[in-house]
């Protein structure tokens, strides 16, 4: 890894940190800098990789932190626009498939979705009834998500190749984020949340882009 990589993850690292502080302890501004911050100095990281699997597999990575990106914007602002970053992450997590079906193809591994779907069909029983109008889209986006992360062990298994690990914890820590955000905003608010969901997901976003680093 090149040192502007290193200082790419550092600075990743610094600002996810003062941004999951400023989510208990403010001041606000400091959520609007870092947000786009941690997930720009992502994308700068995957930008530098310098032998990727492929450069489809780079470009529709690159493309899919570009939508996270716009999701982290939708969910940071007031005004609530739930929906627009739900949307945002649905196409992100749909350019995460494409790429992670890149070497393998789509349902190469059959039989690996059934864990991740054992693990969705549990999150959906528990947010089912708290849900309300937004069933549709929710269900939508577990499905969506499952199916990220069953692309991503099939690209493990199928492959062996150790990017496609780091892909597969990506896609783990993701699901881990995605379910701890449906928890808090259905099941009811919980106290560590900012921490557990960004987290991880900053976790993931970083797993992701270094999967095309090879």
């Amino acid at each position: 890894m090149t040192p502007a990589a290193i200082a790419l993850t550092v600075l990743a690292s610094v600002s996810a940190v003062v941004h999951i502080t400023a989510e208990f302890r403010g001041p606000r501004w400091r959520v609007y800098v870092c947000k786009p911050l941690t997930t720009g100095a992502i994308i700068a990281f995957a930008w530098l990789a310098p032998d990727p699997p492929s450069g489809d597999y780079r470009a529709l990575v690159l493309a899919g932190l570009v939508f996270s990106l716009a999701g982290d914007v939708f969910l940071m602002v007031p005004r609530d626009l739930f929906r627009a970053g739900l949307a945002s992450f649905l196409v992100a997590h749909g350019l995460y498939i494409a790429a992670f079906s890149r070497a393998v193809g789509f349902a190469a591994e059959p039989l690996a979705a059934i864990p991740v779907i054992a693990i969705a069909a549990v999150l959906v029983r528990i947010l089912w009834p708290h849900l309300g109008a937004e069933r549709a889209p929710v269900i939508v986006y577990v499905a969506v998500i499952a199916t990220m992360g069953w692309q991503a062990l099939a690209q493990w298994l199928g492959t062996g190749e150790p990017y496609a690990i780091f892909a597969l914890a990506g896609a783990a820590a993701f699901l881990f984020s995605d379910a701890a955000l449906a928890l808090d905003r259905f099941r009811g608010r919980f106290a560590t949340a900012p921490a557990a969901i960004l987290g991880s997901y900053y976790v993931a976003q970083w797993l992701i882009a270094a999967s095309i680093w090879r």
